[in-house]
Parts: structure tokens; sequence; C-alpha cells
């Protein structure tokens, strides 16, 4: 019998929201250096030749969608393409001299610009060249739909290796995903079954709403700790979005921003949303757009058992306070962490159903900004989103290239214009900076302005506790 596989609730959400505009799809752009001088400099012409000789597909990767001309169909499923092209899916480019980064973060945001053809599996790896000295780049994306942030992370390092003399690692495609197994106790779901069923998820949205009372609660008393839907300002990431893309990167080192946490008690994440919150405030003071009240990120939350395979989505979402109306760095930082302090609590103790129905109540609003024509008009549920994702601990190779650098890229739609989002890569804190290319013509200056940020941190965490000096004794 075929393979079939019904896709959930959230999977066809975002089949659903893919407009011409509005491309569901992430990406991710991977840096490799030359394991040497002397490397072998028709590497990629082997591989790509290597591919299309005896490459074997692997689950997920050869599924596509059963109805490609009815995305949102109800009775949508992943089926098996029999006719998988790898050529199609593969691709190799080379950048114009003098191949530098500039150079490719322009290609990037174009291949990023371009939609998925969803009569073919909906995923495409580039392996780009010309950057110099034997080095090359990755670029991949697939479909939302398919697979989310999470699971994309897991799978697509599956194709790297803790060494660099391995030189035969399949390709990530070639290596599917474990499912779980049917549950096979009981042939036909029982009254009892379903009974219980319908209290789990009757428990769940109890839970969820009364969750959803204590933010609304709180907005009622001018709490700006929790934050509530529709309490971000308008802002000029806030409008309806064309086709096109900029990208651009940026990259830390872990025990500054660690440095920065401990010293004025927050997490990574709380460094993470400042120096976003500190680059927006820049940016879009110089072009005078910066909004009086605080601005507001969305920030996805992974739902998954520690132990899951991956595949489909889980992910649910809070909302915290950027505070770009806080001039002092260190103020604007202790308003962010008590904002995302206070996000967390709302999860604590529910359900991953309740989570997730939480977090699709809070989202809800997003919807209204879809209607053709609305983003200018109606009030943001948030103004951007702001997504960490775990990535490698310990150095990869593809093939005896080192991994130098990962760079997620995500997905602007209408009315929420950019998307941050930072993948963490042995002791390197990765941000990708992805936008609607007319609503933020400045990108380049956004991820300059991040580190302007976390200099700006570190100067005034000097100021408040200085170094003390020993001083000499009498004698």
């Amino acid at each position: 019998m075929p393979y079939q596989k019904r896709l959930g609730p959230l999977d066809l959400s975002f089949l659903a929201a893919e407009t011409r505009e509005s491309m569901m799809h992430v990406g991710a752009l991977m840096q490799f250096s030359a394991p040497s001088k002397d490397a072998h400099e028709d590497f990629l012409v082997d591989l790509m030749d290597e591919i299309k000789r005896d490459t074997t597909i692997a689950r997920p990767w050869n599924l596509k969608l059963r109805f490609p001309e009815m995305l949102a169909n109800p009775l949508q499923m992943w089926v098996e393409d029999e006719g998988f092209d790898a050529e199609y899916h593969v691709r190799r480019s080379a950048l114009p001299r003098p191949g530098g980064e500039r150079e490719l973060g322009i290609l990037v945001s174009r291949l990023h610009s371009h939609s998925i053809d969803f009569h073919r599996p909906p995923w495409e790896v580039h392996f780009i060249e010309g950057l110099g000295d034997g080095r090359f780049a990755m670029y991949f994306k697939v479909h939302h739909s398919l697979v989310d942030g999470y699971t994309g992370m897991r799978l697509l390092s599956r194709c790297l290796s803790n060494d660099p003399h391995d030189l035969d690692t399949p390709m990530f495609f070639e290596r599917g995903v474990k499912e779980r197994p049917a549950n096979t106790d009981e042939t036909a779901p029982t009254l009892a079954a379903l009974m219980e069923r319908a209290r789990v998820e009757w428990s769940g949205t109890r839970a969820a709403a009364s969750a959803l009372g204590r933010v609304f609660r709180a907005g009622q008393r001018h709490d700006r700790d929790l934050i509530a839907p529709r309490e971000a300002p308008r802002s000029v990431v806030n409008r309806a979005i064309g086709r096109n893309r900029r990208f651009a990167t940026q990259q830390f080192e872990t025990e500054r921003l660690r440095n920065v946490a401990r010293a004025l008690d927050g997490t990574m994440n709380d460094v993470v949303l400042a120096l976003c919150a500190g680059a927006l405030r820049h940016l879009l003071g110089e072009l005078e757009l910066l909004p009086t009240d605080p601005m507001t990120a969305m920030l996805p939350v992974n739902t998954r058992p520690k132990d899951d395979p991956g595949g489909g989505n889980a992910v649910g979402a809070v909302l915290a306070s950027l505070a770009t109306d806080f001039d002092d760095p260190i103020e604007r930082f202790e308003a962010i962490v008590a904002s995302t302090r206070a996000a967390k609590e709302q999860l604590a103790g529910l359900s991953q159903n309740a989570v997730l129905q939480y977090s699709a109540m809070i989202i809800a609003p997003v919807l209204f900004s879809q209607i053709p024509g609305a983003a200018e008009r109606v009030r943001p549920a948030f103004n951007v989103v702001v997504s960490n994702v775990p990535g490698p601990r310990e150095h990869l190779y593809f093939r005896g290239h080192r991994l130098d650098a990962y760079y997620p890229l995500s997905i602007p739609f209408h009315g929420y214009a950019l998307n941050i989002t930072v993948v963490t890569y042995v002791d390197t804190l990765n941000f990708g900076f992805t936008a609607d290319r007319d609503a933020l013509p400045h990108m380049q200056r956004l991820a300059l302005y991040a580190r302007d940020a976390l200099e700006e941190l570190e100067a005034a965490i000097e100021e408040r506790v200085p170094t003390t000096q020993e001083q000499p004794s009498e004698r």
C-alpha cells in the first residue's frame, strides 16, 4: 500500500498561510572552510556527481503533497514522490568575484525570496562556491509544514560529523526520521477512550483560557511585565510585505553574552532580546521611526519531550517586552528580564496540550493582519518574532571541511516584516535577520547595531561595577 500521512492542524496552518508574499519556508546558511590549502579544488563537482549517480532519499525528504494545487485542503496528506529528481533539489552555484560576505548575502537573500515548488518535496539545498581559499557555503530551505526549525536543525546536522577525517558522511536526506510505532493495542477507539480524549482537550482549554485571563487582567492593571496580545505599538516593521527578502548576519562569542547575563541576573535569552531591542531602538531612532511605546516580541517555545525524534510542528509561544522606550541599556535589560520571567510563569504547570492552546490564543490576532489591506490598519499582536534555537555544541565537519558558522533564515509575513532567529554553535551565537526588502532597507545596519548594543551593555556594567584595584600598603 502506498505511503500516506495526514497533516496535523498546525502543519496545515502553515500551508493555509502560504501566499506569493508570505512564504512559509525556513532556511539555514552554513559556511565551511577547507581542511588545508591543498584541498581538492573539485570537491563540489565530485559531490554533485555523487548525488546525481547514487543518492537514495529517505522520509520525510521524499514526501510531497497529494493536493499541491489546493494547499489548505482539509484532506491534505504527504505521499511519496515516485519520480524524485535529486538534481532539482540539490544545486550548485558560484558567487561573482570577489566572492565576499556581501555577495553571499545578496545571493542567499534572492534564493530565500523564491517560492517552494509544491509539486515536489518542499525543500532545496544550494552549494555555493567562490568564497576563496577553498571555502564554500550551503544554503538549505524547507517548508515549515514538513519540519519545524527544531527538527530541521537536528536533521540537517546528520550530514555533519565531529570527526574531521570522516570523508564519507551521508547527506542528511539519505537519513530518515524514525517514526513513532503505531499503537496496535486498540483496533478502534472505545467510547471511554473518546471521553478521556475530550476530557484532556477540555482540561487544556480551561487551563489555557485561565492563563490568558491573567494576561488581560494584568493589562487592565497597566502591568508592564506581562504582555497581552495587541499591546504592541504600530511600527515600520508591521506592514504588508512583498515577496523579496533581505538577509543579514551577526556572530557573537557566547562567553561574552554569559558574562552579561551573570552580571545582570538574567539568562542568555534575555541577552539575545536585549541585543535585538538595542539594535531596533538604534536603527528606528536613526530613521525617526521609533514608537513611543515599548515594542514587543513573540518568542517561540519548543514543547517537545526531550527524546522526541522530531517531524511536524510542536511549537508554543509567549510574548515579552523589548523595552525599547528605555534609553538606559541596563534599565532596558532589567525590564526585559521582568517580562520574560512573567511570561514563563504563565506556562508553569501547563500541559503540552494547554501550552499549544494558550499559544494559539495569544497569536490569533495575527490572522487579522493577513486580510488584504489590513496590515497597516490593525494593531499588531506583537512587533517582531525572536527565536532562539539550540544548535550543535561541538565542532562539526562536512567531509573534512570545518563548519565555521551557522545562520538561520526565517519567515516574514504580512504585518510582521522582520524575523530574528538565533542558533548556538559551539562557543558562538549566530544571528540571522530576515526581513521584507522594502520594509527594512538597512538590514546590515541592524546587524551592526546589535554588536553596538552588546558593547553598550558591557560598558554600562563596567560603570556600575568598577574594577577595584588593590591599594598599596603603607610602609
